[in-house]
């Protein structure tokens, strides 16, 4: 059973992206800040083959340590799918600095440690796939999230080059750019937005599922061929 590295999966797309892949037969080891009901429910539900390590990603001395520990449990790491992450709304000018850091360590300093040490693995067994979620801010911008753009952008030009340098030992990078979602986050938006958010998409906004599907896409034998692009999953919104 093939081991895949999912962080944020205590809600969202990261919970959705746990149980798809426990549902395809991977062995999921997540990661997140503290347990929420939903993981302990699919824990429960898929137990032995979906694990649970508390972890802030952006507390980046120790992520070597919980790599090191991951491995020594549950063998080689086939996948990592670095899904955390965080926005900071509000005008640059007037952002905390130590806030705008926050975004950068977590968003993308982060997801660079994770691979750095989770590559050693793949390279030695010539194989593995390495998935970053970024965000369709990356390119299209968004007022009030400059650092977080920046941080997304950033991963994606790491994607990049990361594939590049590993390709040849048999590992995939790859990014997937979500747009707006059918989340808990969007439903809290003021209804009048959400309208012309839904208007921009004539697929209609995309559910979790629809981008836990191109996740296990880039990490199953169908991906064997596909590297250092950005997979957009947005409705079309950004057509």
């Amino acid at each position: 059973m093939k081991t895949v590295v999912v962080t944020g999966v205590s809600r969202g797309l990261g919970l959705a992206t746990a149980k798809r892949l426990s549902a395809d037969g991977y062995n999921v080891v997540g990661l997140s800040r503290s347990l929420s009901d939903g993981y302990k429910a699919l824990m429960a539900e898929q137990e032995g083959r979906v694990h649970f390590i508390p972890f802030d990603v952006g507390d980046l001395d120790a992520i070597p340590g919980v790599v090191s520990s991951i491995t020594k449990q549950h063998g080689r790491i086939w996948g990592l799918v670095n899904n955390a992450g965080i926005g900071a709304d509000g005008i640059l000018a007037t952002m905390h600095k130590t806030d705008i850091l926050r975004v950068i360590e977590v968003n993308l300093t982060a997801p660079i440690i994770f691979a750095k040490y989770i590559s050693r693995g793949m390279l030695a067994a010539h194989e593995g796939r390495i998935v970053n979620i970024s965000s369709i801010i990356a390119s299209t911008g968004f007022h009030g999230l400059a650092a977080y753009a920046a941080s997304k952008a950033g991963l994606e030009g790491f994607t990049r080059s990361l594939s590049r340098e590993v390709g040849k030992m048999g590992i995939t990078v790859n990014c997937i750019a979500p747009g707006y979602m059918e989340t808990e986050m969007t439903g809290g938006l003021d209804v009048h937005k959400m309208a012309s958010i839904r208007r921009r998409a004539p697929l209609g906004l995309p559910e979790v599922e629809d981008v836990t599907g191109a996740i296990a896409l880039l990490l199953g034998p169908d991906g064997n061929r596909i590297t250092g692009t950005v997979i957009t999953v947005d409705g079309g919104s950004t057509a």
